[in-house]
């Protein structure tokens, strides 16, 4: 479904991704792991279309992508829940999940009834405003705003960080149920070892910018990757 294919990604002078594969399939949740600093980030961010790749290629559905930006690759179908959240504060939880409708079809311009299943909360928040969330309501709220493009490509950054732990089961649940659909990729970053392992279908630890073990679950046990995890972390 997405296909990166030996890229590197530069701030300025200064290399992040030094020559990175990943490849993320539909019904399969691809996990990508790492310390801080690692390049996880970066490479979500060109995924996204957030940041241009300075060489390698990417792939979206088969197709060679040149320079494209943010918008066009969500009219293309990748939805993206970016690290911290970045939700509108001062907009509603209603107007949040339709800033997302500018990368559709006039006629798809509403937000699935399954959203409001997943997260049941936004049904009863609808009108109020993103600030004033938690920090869990607010990450169930970046996860329902990706969703709402119907993504065939779902990136998540960090989606545990800072959540209570009924939230993160929740959204594990949500995670699980899109994989088991078949129709959508997901490529998740995650330091949050158990919660990843959990839902991974296949692997990809980083270390200074590029990827040093990657596999499926059948080729990576879990306790090469967690001992692999645990050897960089003491470095």
């Amino acid at each position: 479904m997405i296909e990166a294919e030996n890229v590197t990604l530069s701030y300025g002078s200064s290399r992040i991704l030094h020559g990175v594969s990943l490849r993320a399939e539909p019904g399969r949740v691809t996990c990508v792991m790492g310390n801080n600093g690692v390049g996880k980030t970066s490479l979500m961010n060109l995924l996204a279309g957030r940041h241009p790749r300075a060489g390698g290629e990417l792939r979206l559905m088969g197709a060679r992508l040149g320079r494209v930006t943010a918008q066009e690759m969500a009219r293309r179908g990748v939805g993206y829940v970016p690290q911290g959240r970045a939700i509108f504060p001062l907009l509603t939880v209603r107007e949040n999940l339709e800033t997302g409708f500018g990368c559709l079809p006039a006629g798809q311009r509403r937000v699935p009834d399954e959203i409001y299943d997943s997260f049941p909360v936004l049904a009863e928040m609808a009108h109020r405003r993103g600030g004033d969330l938690s920090g869990g309501q607010q990450q169930q709220l970046a996860i329902a705003r990706a969703l709402v493009i119907r993504p065939k490509v779902l990136l998540m950054d960090e989606p545990t960080e800072g959540i209570q732990p009924n939230i993160i089961a929740q959204i594990g649940r949500v995670i699980a149920g899109l994989r088991d659909r078949g129709d959508m990729a997901i490529v998740l970053v995650e330091q949050y070892f158990d919660f990843a392992w959990d839902l991974g279908d296949s692997f990809a630890l980083m270390e200074r910018g590029q990827v040093v073990l990657s596999g499926s679950r059948e080729q990576v046990s879990r306790e090469a990757l967690h001992g692999r995890l645990a050897g960089l972390a003491a470095a």
